[in-house]
């Protein structure tokens, strides 16, 4: 296993680092005027090409290896700058390896240069980690999709420009074989979008379909088809959602605040910071394998599921750190900690729950039975 980086690599990381000094702080959930920047953020990567870094040379793409993308999600993370766009990972990936010719020609360039951003449909209120048993259901008729139904949890729809949407296209208990994936056009009539705010202050969208019209051509693959192509690009997600930069960022922010309180004069303090410290590592170590078992479609998701578990036990394990720490002081908005434990609550759900992620390893990866 490769640990290191090639001088081509650290060259790539230093052009990266150079880039996003002009954005540090960029959150992704943002709204109105501020949702603008974060799009000519999207677009100034795609400028650069660093979108499609790991896309095919024939589908405009630079062809590299998937090394080069997780260095710029990586400090991406590091330095609070948005996440990944699910535009060019899901979607384009998707799309790349499922598509048909004129597919990859409508969708592949305007999200190549960040003009298309994205939002998730997948979760509904009676179908989260049950993703099989969704109910949102689209009927095809006379070369349109009529979509009834609503999901939840859909990060940045207020704002974005289309849905990626999984729904049941067969019988009402055909279960995984039975889905499809649409793309939906976020200003449809008939389609309604309510935002919500999380425990972490960031916003959600709640979205209702009625009768919304769907052409056929933007179902991307197989009608029924699409619980294989999911699972593939959720193994995507479960990388990039969780970069150990973004790990050691969370480390390194209640590291220095209990420096700066003196709370490292004590010993159990010290302890837990090391203890800490070690997780992180072991985030680093998960995402090299990650990294590396890209050649086997099933250890590549048992490695993501073990990164994303790692990573959400370990960035929980530094917000809890934090409380234990300087409780109630933590949780003042002068301390830098104040958000980490309501914004990593949450983690341990989107893109799969940690008893999912455990299973995952589990079955797929060690053998055992369900």
């Amino acid at each position: 296993m490769q640990l290191g980086y090639s001088d081509q690599e650290r060259a790539f990381q230093g052009e990266v680092l150079a880039f996003l000094e002009d954005w540090r702080g960029l959150d992704q959930y943002l709204h109105g005027e501020d949702f603008d920047r974060l799009r000519a953020f999207y677009q100034a990567l795609g400028a650069r090409n660093w979108l499609s870094l790991g896309w095919p040379i024939e589908d405009g793409g630079q062809g590299l290896p998937p090394i080069f993308e997780f260095l710029l999600w990586d400090e991406m993370a590091y330095a609070r700058v948005a996440r990944p766009p699910l535009s060019a990972g899901i979607v384009a990936k998707t799309i790349i390896r499922f598509g048909t010719r004129a597919q990859k020609a409508r969708w592949l360039e305007p999200i190549r240069t960040g003009q298309l951003m994205f939002s998730l449909g997948y979760s509904e209120p009676g179908a989260g980690s049950d993703l099989a048993g969704l109910r949102t259901r689209a009927e095809l008729r006379d070369g349109k999709y009529i979509v009834n139904g609503s999901k939840i949890w859909s990060s940045a729809a207020q704002e974005a420009d289309y849905l990626w949407l999984l729904c049941r296209t067969g019988e009402v208990n055909s279960r995984a074989a039975g889905l499809s994936l649409l793309i939906v056009d976020l200003k449809s009539p008939n389609l309604r979008i309510r935002p919500m705010a999380k425990m972490s202050g960031n916003i959600f969208c709640e979205i209702f379909f009625d009768d919304v019209e769907v052409p056929e051509d933007q179902r991307i693959g197989p009608e029924n088809g699409a619980w294989k192509m999911m699972n593939a690009s959720l193994a995507d997600e479960r990388h990039v959602q969780f970069p150990p930069k973004r790990v050691l960022a969370d480390y390194e922010s209640v590291r220095d605040w209990a420096l700066t309180q003196g709370l490292d004069r004590d010993p159990v303090v010290r302890e837990k910071l090391a203890e800490l410290a070690v997780g992180v590592l072991e985030c680093q170590a998960h995402a090299f394998r990650v990294l590396t078992a890209n050649h086997d479609p099933v250890l590549a998701s048992v490695a993501a599921a073990a990164n994303k578990r790692a990573c959400t036990d370990a960035i929980q394990a530094i917000a809890r750190a934090a409380m234990d720490f300087g409780a109630p002081m933590a949780l003042t908005q002068d301390a830098p900690t104040h958000l980490l434990w309501r914004q990593t609550t949450e983690e341990s759900l989107g893109g799969g729950t940690t008893e999912i992620m455990t299973s995952i390893v589990a079955r797929a990866g060690l053998g055992l039975k369900a």
